[in-house]
């Protein structure tokens, strides 16, 4: 850990930066299984969805950006590969689909269960006594609600 005068006690920021190498990995997660939904899906709304599913890329790279900036600002280390993600995120694997409902189901799930994490890591970190980690997964939060909300309406069909 880097030697940093934030005036967060280093038992505090260690237990932080492990919570926020968890929530890195899970965006890294989720940008790829955004990414592989909008290079493969198909069918009749194939447009707006691959551009929804991109759009939501974008925001989980902005989310890791700003977690793997929070992380290094408290003395930590973004452990930010790839490979070094896989081994941590707690996203499950996204599933081999053949339609476009399930692609997008598929995605909203990996995105509802981002946001959980997220949830549960605000709680974490305001009882860790970090309120700025705390306040950045609330903003995290709430951006992955409304694209959970975006995604999931192409579920509901008259």
């Amino acid at each position: 850990m880097w030697n940093t005068p934030i005036d967060l006690p280093v038992k505090t920021r260690k237990a932080v930066i492990d919570l926020l190498q968890h929530r890195l990995a899970d965006s890294l997660d989720l940008w790829s299984q955004a990414k592989h939904a909008h290079w493969n899906i198909k069918g009749s709304n194939f447009i707006a969805l691959h551009e929804l599913f991109d759009q939501v890329a974008g925001e989980a790279d902005d989310w890791g950006d700003l977690i793997a900036e929070r992380l290094v600002q408290l003395g930590g280390t973004a452990d930010g590969t790839l490979r070094r993600a896989a081994k941590r995120t707690q996203l499950a694997e996204f599933p081999e689909v053949d339609s476009q409902a399930k692609m997008v189901e598929a995605l909203s799930h990996a995105m509802a269960n981002f946001g959980s994490l997220i949830r549960e890591s605000v709680d974490k970190a305001d009882a860790l006594g970090d309120k700025g980690t705390a306040d950045l997964f609330t903003e995290v939060s709430r951006g992955i609600d409304k694209l959970v909300w975006f995604v999931a309406a192409h579920l509901h069909c008259d």
